[in-house]
């Protein structure tokens, strides 16, 4: 078992990494105050893995609520259904809930454990790849809305994370492709070193070599882990997190949430990104090259398809988090490893990247 600390003074908490960790109760038991310890997973995790972690908790007063699996369920009335689970099974304000699934899940946990009683303890049991590497660690949380993703939500750290990889014996090629997108994100960003790892084992990572999966997900989690320490309210370096989210999230919305997977998405994104990079004279043909043999070689898209019309999408792009007074800000490269935030880009290089794409 690998161990990471993500210091954020008296909200630090360990991410665990390794084999065979839903056999080990201390990880969660040392992380849990009170008694009483909600379980909140989905229709499909759940016949995998809820009584696993059921077992090992005989000594709490433990309930569990199963929520509708997909994108398009990540919801304000779904996060309803954790608040009236808590409030039928009378849980105080010393409970614990225990996210047991991908992003999705563990972001309405999180977000309800922010909420409920202004604020109770939550563990994350991330089960996908993409939420291993990404959605589980940081505190973001939240629900989509119809007009725009991630827009309702809060930062709100768990007690813990417990990245058990044997879960992704259980996770279909289509969503392990997707959590290989934001394993490449941070290659991309801001580790050449990592970039490198990956295009030099990436057959064998999509073979699902266990051993440098978790050299993929210690790594992932590491680079995430040192930005979050350092900026964790996004105020400045965490925005570099989001290479290719604001194109990937204008697919996702103008699309319909669950169209594309959120990695597929940001596969999609991120080349976006990269092609604009290029026109601004930084990045060469041969990169963008590198990178798009990189998506393509984890089995991800890397257009559209022409289902979304040009004025669609950035209609979808200003309706986004990374907007600051009318302004898009994206995150774009210097070169390969090196990304910035930028808003100062000229508009018709975008207006071309999104002509080609869509």
């Amino acid at each position: 078992m690998k161990i990471l600390e993500l210091d954020l003074a008296e909200k630090s908490y360990p991410i665990y990494i390794g084999q065979g960790l839903l056999d080990q109760a201390k990880l969660l038991i040392n992380h849990i105050a009170g008694k009483q310890v909600m379980i909140v997973t989905n229709t499909t995790v759940a016949p995998l893995y809820l009584e696993q972690v059921k077992s090992l908790l005989s000594s709490f007063h433990v309930a569990e609520v199963q929520l509708p699996d997909g994108e398009q369920y990540k919801t304000l009335d779904t996060v309803n259904l954790i608040f009236d689970a808590l409030l039928a099974n009378r849980f105080d304000r010393s409970c614990t809930l225990i996210a047991l699934g991908g992003g999705v899940v563990g972001d309405m946990t999180g977000f309800a454990a922010s909420s409920y009683q202004r604020g109770v303890g939550f563990i994350q049991i991330p089960t996908t790849l993409l939420s291993q590497v990404d959605s589980s660690v940081g505190g973001k949380t939240g629900v989509n809305h119809p007009l725009g993703k991630n827009m309702i939500g809060a930062f709100y750290q768990p007690k813990c994370v417990v990245i058990d990889v044997d879960t992704l014996d259980t996770l279909d090629d289509r969503q392990y492709s997707a959590g290989m997108a934001e394993v490449i994100k941070y290659g991309l960003l801001g580790n050449v070193n990592f970039l490198t790892f990956l295009q030099e084992n990436i057959q064998n990572l999509m073979q699902r070599n266990k051993d440098l999966i978790i050299q993929a997900v210690y790594q992932s989690c590491a680079d995430k882990a040192s930005i979050v320490a350092q900026d964790e309210l996004e105020s400045g370096k965490r925005a570099l997190l989001n290479l290719g989210h604001t194109f990937g999230h204008a697919i996702e919305n103008t699309l319909g949430y669950g169209v594309f997977l959120h990695g597929e998405a940001i596969s999609v994104g991120m080349l976006m990104a990269a092609k604009l990079s290029q026109l601004l004279g930084d990045l060469t043909p041969q990169e963008i090259d590198q990178v798009q043999d990189l998506l393509e070689k984890s089995n991800l898209p890397i257009s559209v398809d022409g289902k979304i019309s040009a004025s669609e999408f950035l209609s979808a792009m200003r309706v986004d988090k990374k907007v600051i007074d009318g302004n898009i800000r994206l995150i774009l490269l210097k070169k390969l490893g090196e990304a910035y935030i930028s808003d100062n880009y000229q508009k018709d290089h975008l207006d071309q990247v999104i002509g080609d794409f869509c």
